[in-house]
């Protein structure tokens, strides 16, 4: 899957690695039952709902995406130690620079900056990552459905039109 990434965007999230069904798509969170793209649209974040196969479209709104585990697919719970590169990541987000940076699942977040999961909670963190803002989001993939809560998205959000609107002053 190609990294969405430009510089000057407002907001990157990222993901763990793609479903076995997003990889066989080449589309990012491409699962009709992921509600990655509903939430986006829902918490407005895109002005309408976006297909998965529309993922390129994404920097037109400011938003980027990549992964923690770019060259692996598949269930989170079986990916390989190998397959985290944390340090990738971070290579990337100081090359590019967004003023956020939401992991889309507490397993990432968890793998980047070495914490258990147990100690992230979901909003806006304490530290930054790599100059950014950082933030941790419930997973909308259909296995974390019992985990999903909106109000994170939605306070994130937020905070994107907060700083869009200071940045247009």
């Amino acid at each position: 899957m190609p990294d969405v990434l430009a510089e000057g965007l407002t907001l990157v999230l990222v993901g763990t690695a793609p479903s076995r069904r997003s990889a066989a798509a080449r589309a990012y969170y491409a699962n009709p039952q992921n509600k990655f793209w509903r939430t986006l649209h829902a918490v407005g974040l895109t002005p309408r709902q976006l297909a998965p196969a529309e993922f390129p479209l994404l920097p037109e709104y400011g938003i980027g995406l990549t992964d923690v585990a770019k060259r692996h697919n598949g269930v989170d719970a079986a990916l390989p130690s190998d397959a985290w590169a944390p340090g990738e990541l971070r290579e990337k987000l100081r090359r590019y620079s967004p003023r956020i940076v939401a992991f889309t699942s507490k397993r990432g977040a968890s793998e980047t900056l070495g914490l258990p999961t147990g100690r992230l909670p979901y909003g806006k963190q304490l530290m930054d990552l790599e100059g950014a803002e950082l933030w941790v989001l419930p997973s909308t993939s259909p296995l974390g459905h019992n985990h999903f809560s909106l109000e994170p998205w939605q306070a994130l959000a937020d905070r994107v039109r907060e700083l869009r609107v200071r940045e247009n002053r």
